[in-house]
């Protein structure tokens, strides 16, 4: 059994990943940059070191033993103020992270990139698929990119790694990404809803997608982590049964959302203030995603949830948390 140092453990996906390494008998180090964050992994049987991956000697010294690096450590940040700091975050943090697994000689890294890297394309996507995201005006794509281009960079000097470019995650634990559209829809806040489309892959599957990376994967190989695809009208309205609540029955026009987004970027410049939806949120959500992700499937063991079951247990833990309405 391993020994994997996991960075992004406190977060969403990162917490479920330190999961699924337990139950498969691996030993965990999970990083933190704050012992406010520790909350979410706190009663499991793991090792915890504080650092940063802006910060090199912390990562020298949190990857000294181990046998696999997990990087999940990023920002999803949409708002210019803060894509500077996503930048350092996204491509910086990814060259400390290699720098350091190539220093501790470990065995392999998994570093978890994002369908983003492959810009807003109309093709189908395919791990062969070209990187547009290196060229993008949306900071997130181009940020992930880049990023993913020094874990290659780290490749080509030695170290073991293997990539993962999960689509749109969902599921237990979520509060922030597609947890919130919960919330609103139960609220009954929600302004309405954008026009595109994407897949939905389970955390729980993305994170058995990464052990299974590290423990069998080939080396330098990447794999699209997706799931049940569906326009962004039918995912609300399928929350919108579950909870009970009404929703519009149409999607709002893409040109209309996009003046929206860009008349509260004017104003957010001049209050300082972050706006609800930005135009770089919105350039995604007005998006048709399709992936072909039968390589992850065939290698990894990838398996479909069901969106409605997917929902269905998101919709279940948030009501166990108190997030939802009785």
């Amino acid at each position: 059994m391993a020994l994997a140092l996991v960075t992004g453990a406190t977060g969403f996906l990162g917490g479920h990943l330190v999961r699924e390494l337990l139950d498969r008998g691996h030993s965990v180090r999970a990083l933190y940059r704050s012992p406010s964050t520790l909350a979410a992994i706190n009663e499991l049987d793991i090792e915890t070191v504080q650092g940063d991956v802006l910060d090199r000697a912390s990562l020298e010294h949190a990857t000294r033993g181990v046998d696999w690096v997990f990087h999940v450590a990023a920002s999803t940040a949409s708002w210019k103020p803060k894509f500077a700091q996503q930048t350092a975050i996204n491509v910086g943090g990814t060259e400390n992270v290699v720098a350091a697994a190539l220093a501790s000689k470990v065995k392999r890294l998994v570093h978890t990139s994002s369908v983003a890297v492959f810009g807003f394309t109309d093709d189908y996507i395919s791990e062969r698929s070209p990187h547009l995201g290196l060229d993008s005006w949306v900071n997130y794509s181009r940020s992930k990119a880049l990023g993913e281009a020094r874990a290659r960079e780290g490749l080509a000097r030695g170290l073991d790694v293997v990539i993962v470019n999960p689509t749109h995650i969902l599921g237990p634990g979520d509060t922030q990404s597609w947890g919130r559209l919960i919330l609103l829809v139960d609220q009954g806040k929600l302004p309405g809803v954008p026009p595109g489309s994407g897949a939905f892959v389970d955390v729980r599957e993305v994170a058995k997608a990464q052990v299974m990376a590290a423990e069998r994967a080939r080396s330098g190989e990447s794999f699209l982590l997706g799931g049940e695809e569906t326009t962004f009208l039918d995912l609300v309205q399928r929350i919108g049964k579950v909870l009970g609540k009404s929703v519009p029955s149409r999607a709002v026009p893409a040109p209309l959302l996009r003046g929206y987004a860009r008349a509260l970027d004017m104003l957010s410049r001049m209050t300082g203030k972050e706006p609800d939806i930005t135009p770089e949120a919105v350039a995604f959500v007005c998006h048709h995603m399709r992936c072909d992700c039968r390589k992850a499937q065939t290698e990894l063991g990838l398996q479909t949830t069901p969106l409605d079951r997917l929902l269905g247990d998101t919709i279940h833990w948030m009501r166990q948390q108190r997030l939802l309405r009785p």
